[in-house]
């Protein structure tokens, strides 16, 4: 069995903290109780009522809650090639501000991470750069192209996370299996982009009725589903596992299920804008309402948040996507497939999921930060002495516009410029280190 994935950020010391007063909710540890919290040098120290803070940065928790920080298991960071829209700095940053302890980045760059070469230089980049523990999936087949697969032993030894031609399906069934076979010696997981190209074609939004009226070309959502099918039986066959990249179609999530159910340990994340959004948004032509996979009908949308409360969608995953404003201000049909969201992730499905009775709080909490660790392999944060300090302070009653202005982001293509969400990561704590402090008033 491989060493768990490379996770990496700067040198910097830990932090001794004491956090007084907070609600803390960590539903793995079956935590649900105001407390303090004592950070001795990065690591959780004591839980309990009136501990001492001699020697630490004393921060008020009185009506905030107190969670274990969030993991992004699908972050495009654009380097090495655009580092016009984002770098490990920004997007770490970024990651932080979000609530964040650890995000994973995809490789569909330019030149694409399939070499050690271009592996070790980001590692280096983020050893010098990243704010929170940031990790580099590795492509599964040279130059995404689906041709020949990556020298994965080397990628793994190098320090990549886990493999996936993001943004690419594996249209091969038998590359996808031989991926299957190699990453499992590797120990690391394969993650999928599910798109059968001759279905999606050149499709611009969901085929339905809305992309009829509009006149675009349709993205038909079996194109996701069938290619789902293909790989959950091929995985199925080899014993492995796999993780399903942003699903977005009652399909999909019914046939992951059906998979799930018949003992094939995969997993699946869902995107908050395909948990809000439907293809009604594409009516208003903005070019932040495009991506890929496309915002489908209202069906959909509450198949992936019964998948999210049953358990078959293990993750929320932002599947950040910055682009330069000169793209994105194109016309709809020309603009590029992708936007921001690591700054939003959890108050946008505050706001639209947990207010409204939908799902409760400790369940988005869990989606958020358990489940997409577990998913990928990742070491769990959680709230317990001896666990090292990955923390989020959160704030639910802070409403706040969404603006370009207030992003760490480098990018702007955010759907949710102009909306005011409610909840807000005050301060965020990633492996014993102060990553984001929104400034949380000493006590």
């Amino acid at each position: 069995m491989s060493e768990a994935p490379l996770f990496v950020r700067q040198g910097v010391a830990p932090d001794s903290v004491v956090i007084r007063g907070a609600r803390v909710v960590d539903s793995v540890e079956g935590v649900d109780q105001v407390m303090d919290v004592r950070v001795d040098g990065g690591v959780i120290a004591e839980l309990g009522e009136r501990i001492s803070a001699i020697g630490h940065r004393e921060v008020d928790g009185a009506g905030l809650t107190l969670a274990p920080a969030f993991v992004d298991p699908h972050v495009h960071l654009r380097v090495p090639g655009r580092e016009d829209e984002e770098t490990v700095a920004s997007g770490s940053a970024a990651a932080a501000a979000g609530g964040f302890c650890a995000i994973l980045a995809m490789p569909n760059t330019d030149p694409v991470v399939d070499s050690a070469a271009v592996l070790g230089a980001l590692v280096e980049q983020a050893l010098n750069d990243a704010v929170i523990p940031v990790g580099f999936m590795a492509s599964i087949t040279k130059g995404l192209r689906g041709e020949e697969l990556a020298e994965l032993a080397e990628l793994a030894a190098t320090g990549a996370a886990a493999f996936t031609d993001d943004g690419r399906p594996v249209v091969s069934a038998g590359m996808l299996r031989r991926a299957l076979q190699y990453a499992a010696v590797t120990g690391r997981r394969i993650a999928l982009h599910e798109e059968e190209p001759t279905l999606s074609g050149k499709g611009q939004m969901h085929e339905g009725a809305v992309s009829a009226e509009l006149g675009f070309t349709g993205w038909p959502s079996i194109g996701e589903s069938v290619m789902i099918a293909r790989d959950l039986a091929i995985c199925a066959y080899e014993g492995t596992t796999v993780h399903i990249q942003h699903i977005s179609a009652w399909e999909s999530v019914a046939e992951l299920r059906r998979w799930q159910e018949l003992g094939v340990a995969a997993t699946g994340e869902a995107s908050p804008h395909h948990l809000v959004l439907t293809d009604e948004a594409v009516r208003s032509l903005d070019s932040n309402m495009k991506m890929n996979p496309p915002l489908r009908a209202e069906r959909d949308r509450q198949a992936l948040i019964e998948g999210l409360k049953d358990g078959t969608l293990s993750c929320v995953a932002t599947d950040h996507a910055p682009h330069a404003r000169h793209e994105k201000e194109a016309p709809f049909e020309e603009a590029p497939f992708g936007v921001t969201g690591l700054e939003t992730a959890f108050a946008v499905l505050y706001t639209k999921l947990v207010l409204p009775g939908i799902i409760p709080l400790e369940l988005l909490l869990e989606r958020m930060c358990q489940g997409p660790a577990l998913a990928l392999g990742m070491a769990v944060p959680r709230i317990a002495v001896g666990a090292p300090a990955n923390l989020v302070l959160l704030d639910l009653e802070a409403r706040w516009q969404v603006t370009e202005a207030g992003f760490r982001s480098k990018s702007a293509n955010s759907w949710l410029l102009g909306e005011t969400l409610q909840g807000q990561p005050r301060l965020t704590i990633a492996v014993g280190r102060v990553a984001h402090d929104l400034g949380a008033v000493p006590a």
